[in-house]
């Protein structure tokens, strides 16, 4: 792979996480006007214990996705191997 590409299909986003022994995390955190929402986050086995984000619980793929599509977001795939979770209007 040379460029980095976009999974939106539920399917291919659990695929790809599960592939690398990675699991879904939410937690409500407060934007700028003190509104919660929900932020999204992957964790993988690769990382070291005590490492993971403070207020982060792991949650359902079920639960997961759904927040991804109300969100409007996607999973971006680096060359590295690398992910992001970005907004599904940036495509590039």
């Amino acid at each position: 792979m040379t460029q980095a590409h976009m999974l939106t299909r539920h399917r291919d986003i659990q695929n790809w996480v599960n592939d690398r022994d990675g699991r879904p995390a939410i937690a409500r955190v407060r934007d700028r006007f003190g509104d919660q929402r929900a932020q999204l986050k992957l964790r993988f086995s690769r990382c070291p214990e005590g490492t993971e984000d403070a207020g982060m619980s792991p949650c359902s793929w079920t639960a997961w996705l759904a927040e991804l599509d109300r969100q409007q977001l996607a999973l971006r795939i680096e060359p590295s191997g690398d992910c992001q979770i970005v907004a599904r209007q940036i495509m590039n």
